[in-house]
């Protein structure tokens, strides 16, 4: 099994930012504690938090964020919290045009649920912000009779569902841990299911290296014997390579270049990721990823490599990506399935398959005008708003 070396290890013990003896943090990075940076609603139950922090704009009908003297942060995060749905990221991913509908009892948060707030045109919209792959609700768990738990679930997802403003069209994608969508059925919504690929945190690193397609542990091991993988100090320097990349293919960035560099520093900055370099024979920077992290998984979130990267770069940054998740016995998740390709490549890691819940609804007139857009505008993609 090829492990990462020592040069490696050392060069990431240096980049720690604590020398706490911590067996879940990060060689690359420390994780933050989720939720503490919230703020609940003055409303003892059902009330919706608006959220701004920063003046980037006036783009949207969010509002400033005044909080009530008697509000109290969320000291513990629920469950399917995820580091996309944290004050911090979903300022930056939407310029501060989000709220959070939460759900109370008494002083307790039993729910809770961030949305975007943004236009297309003359279209009012609530979608999944760049680079932001999964948010929907967060439910306290519900303990006794499994009957009575589900209809306690529906009752305040409902409540939850209620506090979402009326826009032309509404899309999230639910995380993984979300397996249930019915309040949304019920309360008029069409629920679909998408696809990511994971590592859960209980396997162990010789058998998926074991596991792995013949191919890509070839790969691997290839290029392991050509690339130095280091940890990637300067968010700026990923940025460039990434971008310059893409400017050689005469691609732009779909994420925005700024947007994406601001996310990418913050998440750096605040220990809640890291990135990752293939580096040749010369020292230079032919390949890299980027992941983000929480309690409860890493997520593969970007990728770049450069024309003439060995043909096995992302697939050594990985394999040391899978390796320190399992470490650190977090979830190792993929992602996503964006198409056929990725998914031929991803599935020679050998992962598991696990859906992720969609919930949409579209007022008529959206929809009669996207229709007209298949029709007569098939090229113009960037008129709807393109999630994947």
């Amino acid at each position: 099994m090829q492990k990462l070396d020592a040069s490696f290890g050392s060069a990431l013990a240096r980049m720690t930012p604590s020398t706490s003896p911590d067996s879940t943090r990060s060689p690359f990075t420390v994780v933050p504690t989720i939720g503490t940076a919230r703020v609940t609603a003055p409303a003892q139950v059902d009330a919706e938090t608006p959220r701004r922090t920063s003046p980037r704009g006036e783009r949207g009908a969010a509002h400033e964020v005044r909080p009530h003297k008697e509000a109290t942060p969320a000291s513990v995060p629920l469950p399917a919290q995820s580091v996309f749905h944290e004050a911090w990221w979903l300022d930056l991913a939407t310029d501060g045009n989000w709220r959070a509908a939460t759900v109370r009892r008494g002083n307790e948060i039993v729910g809770e649920m961030p949305y975007s707030l943004g236009r297309k045109g003359l279209w009012r919209t609530s979608h999944m912000p760049p680079l932001t792959r999964t948010l929907g609700p967060a439910l306290k768990p519900f303990a006794g009779d499994p009957a009575h738990a589900v209809l306690d679930r529906i009752d305040i997802t409902t409540r939850l569902i209620e506090q979402i403003p009326e826009v032309d069209s509404f899309y999230q994608i639910f995380d993984p841990r979300v397996d249930d969508a019915l309040a949304f059925g019920l309360n008029g919504f069409s629920v679909s299911t998408r696809y990511t690929l994971q590592f859960s945190p209980e396997r162990d690193v010789e058998q998926l290296w074991k596991g792995l397609n013949g191919k890509t542990r070839n790969l691997i091991r290839t290029g392991q014997k050509f690339l130095k993988v280091s940890p990637i100090e300067s968010p700026a320097e990923f940025n460039r390579f990434y971008n310059a990349n893409l400017a050689t293919h005469s691609r732009s960035n779909i994420y925005g270049t700024d947007l994406m560099q601001r996310l990418v520093s913050a998440f750096v900055e605040r220990g809640a990721g890291y990135l990752l370099g293939a580096y040749n024979a010369d020292g230079h920077l032919v390949a890299a990823i980027g992941v983000t992290c929480d309690r409860h998984a890493a997520y593969y979130l970007l990728s770049s490599r450069s024309t003439d990267a060995h043909s096995g770069a992302i697939s050594v940054l990985i394999w040391a990506a899978i390796q320190d998740a399992m470490r650190r016995k977090l979830t190792f998740d993929f992602d996503g399935i964006p198409n056929a390709n990725t998914f031929r490549f991803l599935s020679g890691f050998n992962p598991t398959l696990k859906s992720r819940l969609v919930v949409e609804r579209q007022k008529p007139l959206w929809s009669m005008a996207k229709a007209v857009r298949r029709v007569i505008l098939p090229k113009k993609s960037g008129w709807f708003l393109s999630t994947i």
